[in-house]
């Protein structure tokens, strides 16, 4: 089914900056060469839960890189302009130049951090990506794209920077807590439904062994979902086309996001998401019930949520309409007409989008 577990997987993202990500089970060994023979000093950003693993990198490098750390909030918290300024305080203090280099270690808060301030940093600075959870590696820490929040909405701020490399160690995974490896699910199972429907099939035909770090189903998903990102992003970096299919489930995902005060995991909005745009597809004659029945039970076998109270309306379309994927002031949903074959929905007409939501209500 897939590779070998001491083997090690690379899917290159290509683009002006290509890069490889690299899969596999102690590949957090490669860190040093990723850095590059030039850097002298390193600057780790890490949440507080991994500042142990953080230390031990710390000690791996010390022979090569003179490495310091930054220990930032954990989550969402730690995706403000004050824990970006910050880490900029560190860089200052400790006379970072532009041949000096930056590690993202941990979920994809951490890695969006870590990314802005290494691309707003002498106007960029090199960055090697450590993902330390299912939705850092299939999603945040590949594609460049860095962000912060701002009280006004999610990644508003932020900018396309291109890491260095991107280590996906599986060993980081089996420590996760299973209910963190089912929230990230929900952006692999986007990659089934918008280009590897395989993945949909793994689920499928055993959840359990779908994800588990430890089985060779698990691997393939993520290989899979990677490789998705990875294909898309290399034919559009910044998102001027092809890559607005990856905001499958994420224009009402990230509204359900700021009503919970990003209390909710991310991957549990975005579920939310797709069972939106799924019903949005097929009220609108473009998705047959079948695809669209199909995402209730993928997610509902991954333990993912599909529903949110029905008075929440008029919040969460106040808020769509203020993110950064409306243009114009007009809403764009990213809907299937088929399984595979993701297309933009411009400016759907109220009535159809609050009978959509019906549909998920609770």
């Amino acid at each position: 089914m897939t590779a070998e577990p001491h083997e090690r997987t690379v899917i290159r993202v290509g683009g002006e900056d290509g890069y490889d990500v690299v899969i596999g089970r102690g590949v957090l060994a490669e860190l040093g060469d990723a850095l590059g023979s030039d850097v002298r000093k390193v600057l780790v950003v890490h949440p507080s839960t991994l500042g142990a693993r953080a230390n031990a990198i710390r000690e791996a490098l010390q022979d090569r890189f003179e490495v310091l750390l930054a220990e930032v909030p954990d989550a969402e918290a730690g995706k403000r302009v004050e824990v970006a300024a910050f880490c900029w305080q560190i860089l200052g203090q400790a006379d970072f130049t532009r041949s000096d280099a930056i590690v993202g270690l941990g979920g994809g808060a951490a890695t969006d951090l870590a990314g802005f301030v290494a691309a707003t940093w002498l106007r960029g600075v090199r960055i090697v990506q450590v993902p330390t959870t299912v939705l850092g590696m299939v999603d945040a820490a590949v594609g460049g794209k860095t962000g912060i929040n701002t009280n006004e909405g999610k990644n508003l701020v932020g900018a396309f920077h291109a890491p260095a490399a991107v280590l996906c160690d599986l060993d980081l995974l089996d420590t996760l807590p299973r209910n963190e490896i089912l929230a990230g699910f929900a952006e692999v199972v986007k990659a089934g439904f918008i280009r590897y429907p395989e993945i949909l099939d793994l689920v499928e035909a055993d959840p359990d062994a779908a994800t588990d770090p430890t089985t060779p189903q698990f691997r393939r998903a993520i290989e899979l979902a990677i490789r998705m990102k990875a294909e898309v992003v290399s034919e559009d970096f910044t998102e001027q086309g092809l890559r607005e299919v990856l905001n499958y489930g994420h224009t009402l995902g990230h509204a359900v996001e700021h009503a919970e005060r990003y209390q909710w995991r991310h991957g549990a909005a975005v579920a939310v998401g797709m069972a939106f745009a799924a019903e949005l597809a097929r009220l609108s004659g473009r998705l047959s019930d079948e695809v669209a029945d199909r995402h209730k039970r993928v997610l509902d076998l991954l333990s993912l949520p599909t529903s949110y109270p029905a008075g929440r309306w008029n919040t969460l379309l106040a808020t769509m309409q203020r993110d950064k994927k409306a243009r114009a002031g007009q809403l764009r949903f990213i809907v299937l007409d088929d399984l595979a074959k993701p297309t933009v929905m411009h400016a759907p007409d109220q009535s159809l989008l609050f009978a959509a939501y019906q549909e998920i209500a609770s």
